[in-house]
């Protein structure tokens, strides 16, 4: 656990920095994908209410339609695989597959979704579905950026066991991210539970900065 943490300081050392977007809402996928070449490590702490209390994560484009995510969990030790493929990737309408959750560790079997997206400068629009267990779940949320550096987003998913979240994103800087938010769960009482996660964005290869980049310096 060290040597991973001296890892990711001595990257943090040695890479150029480059603009990174504010990405993601609290609890649901978002139809925008990873940059290709950008590798996003996240740190992030929840109730044990929501999942695994402490997780790392590791997130990856692979091309400009393709990245996939790793999730490795300590209560209890598990490691989760989840995937996005996008078949509408140009702004404002944006449309996404994939599948979330898939714990071979602990035999719990892949959740597919499809999203769909209105995206325009400030204001982020979210649709969509995702089939969990036995059953279909709806997913909605919207985000407000206000500019390059902040965030508001709140975001819904369906069934008595999950929750609605409200919360913020701040780009501390070009390529760290931090994201707290409250969970409201849907079921009886309405409990509330704490979330937040860091990021570090690194960008291996392709455009460092791109579109997102030109935006913020007009």
């Amino acid at each position: 656990m060290r040597r991973f943490f001296l890892t990711i300081a001595v990257m943090m050392v040695l890479l150029s920095s480059a603009r990174a977007t504010t990405k993601g809402l609290s609890q649901i996928v978002t139809p925008e994908l990873q940059a290709a070449g950008d590798l996003s490590l996240s740190f992030q702490a929840q109730s044990e209410r929501i999942a695994n209390p402490y997780e790392l994560q590791a997130e990856m484009g692979l091309t400009n339609w393709a990245e996939f995510a790793v999730f490795r969990g300590f209560k209890p030790d598990d490691w989760i695989f989840s995937t996005e493929f996008g078949l509408l990737t140009k702004e404002p309408y944006l449309l996404s597959v994939g599948f979330l959750n898939w714990s071979p560790h602990l035999d719990v079997d892949p959740q597919p979704y499809i999203e769909a997206g209105y995206y325009t400068e400030h204001q982020k629009f979210i649709v969509g579905a995702i089939h969990a267990g036995y059953k279909n779940e709806a997913i909605l949320g919207y985000a407000y950026d206000f500019n390059k550096t902040w965030r508001v987003q709140i975001d819904w998913l369906s069934g008595a066991e999950n929750s609605s979240t409200i919360g913020f994103t701040c780009n501390i800087s070009r390529d760290f991210q931090m994201n707290p938010a409250l969970y409201i769960n849907n079921g009886p009482g309405h409990d509330l539970f704490g979330y937040v996660v860091f990021s570090y964005t690194f960008h291996l290869w392709g455009k460092t900065g791109g579109k997102e980049l030109e935006k913020s310096e007009k």
